[in-house]
């Protein structure tokens, strides 16, 4: 056996996978936005950009050096999500073509000194009441409806398309486009919405967790296996209990193997009882308490388990979201909250 580690295995080519399974729900003029803000929802946003660069068409980011960094390797357009608040972020904007996001009214003063020297997107608060400039005052950026710019908003409730905010939300869209005279590009999908309301897709599309397989959907796949190996097997008789606080008793006699990982690499602590792994193909269970650095799987039923056998947390072949779900957390958070200990493998850069 080598020297344990939990392991993170990032696949590029699951994650173009999925981005063809998207583009194939848009019309043909129809381009994507690939965001990959946050280190490209842990995936590395460098090597996420490299990967990518022949299967999207711009990327998507919050911070000012992400897009940097992306620049460095890509020329394709580069949206400042949530666009830039000094004047030397402008001129960086200027200096290496990066597009910005105007999302309040406090903005406007010092973007008017670029509008001749920059692309924007004008983001308009619809109803999810979290950044947007609001249709009341949306005259006073009357200066950015030129055809080179692009009207966007975002949809609070794309994830359940039975939600009457998503109709109220695309009705206050429309009226911003009828402000603006029809004389801009459009944006308005997320992951979600671009599976539930494709009619407005529109000039461009916004695809995040999508592009990672973190969304329930025909054809997408987790894009990162995240596992670690069986350091020790316990053979226990029923009614003996497990891991802090005793929270589990066995109901049978059962053979627990114990996982190198725990809540310090980035699974949840608060995982139940019940969450699935996969050990040699066969699927199994958490049993007892998410400890900092170990985690218990019942092995009853798996033959030949052996110390040094891979226990995978989440892969292609075990969604994310499944986890996700089971302990009523969002597949984004597990994601990015990969701690820096675990070992990364990176394929099909």
């Amino acid at each position: 056996m080598i020297e344990p580690n939990s392991e993170l295995i990032i696949d590029y080519e699951l994650i173009r996978n999925n981005i063809q399974v998207i583009r194939s729900n848009l019309h043909s003029n129809c381009k994507i936005m690939g965001v990959i803000k946050s280190n490209a929802y842990g995936h590395d946003l460098k090597k996420a950009s490299q990967a990518l660069d022949d299967v999207i068409d711009g990327y998507g980011v919050v911070r000012l050096g992400e897009a940097l960094k992306i620049r460095e390797v890509s020329s394709k357009p580069i949206l400042a999500m949530q666009g830039v608040y000094s004047s030397d972020a402008y001129d960086a904007l200027k200096k290496n073509n990066i597009w910005s996001v105007v999302h309040s009214i406090s903005q406007l003063p010092l973007a008017k000194q670029y509008q001749d020297d920059l692309l924007f997107w004008i983001k308009v608060n619809t109803g999810m009441n979290r950044l947007g400039i609001g249709l009341d005052e949306f005259d006073q950026c009357h200066w950015l409806f030129k055809d080179s710019n692009t009207l966007m908003t975002h949809l609070a409730c794309a994830d359940n398309p039975e939600d009457e905010l998503n109709n109220t939300q695309l009705k206050h869209f429309d009226d911003a486009w009828n402000q603006v005279a029809n004389s801009m590009q459009r944006s308005v999908l997320n992951s979600a919405g671009i599976f539930n309301f494709p009619d407005q897709a529109y000039d461009w599309v916004r695809p995040g967790i999508a592009m990672y397989g973190g969304i329930d959907f025909p054809g997408l796949k987790t894009a990162m296996t995240f596992r670690s190996q069986i350091i020790s097997i316990q053979s226990l008789d029923k009614d003996e209990r497990i891991g802090y606080g005793g929270r589990v008793k066995t109901k049978k006699p059962s053979k627990i193997a114990i996982v190198y990982c725990g809540y310090a690499d980035g699974f949840p602590q608060t995982a139940i009882d019940g969450t699935s792994v996969i050990v040699n193909s066969y699927q199994s269970q958490i049993i007892g308490r998410v400890s900092m650095d170990l985690i218990s799987i019942d092995v009853t039923e798996i033959p030949d388990c052996k110390i040094g056998d891979w226990c995978e947390l989440w892969s292609a072949d075990l969604s994310i979201l499944e986890n996700a779900k089971k302990n009523h957390l969002i597949s984004y958070e597990l994601m990015t909250k990969m701690s820096q200990r675990v070992k990364r493998q990176y394929l099909n850069i």
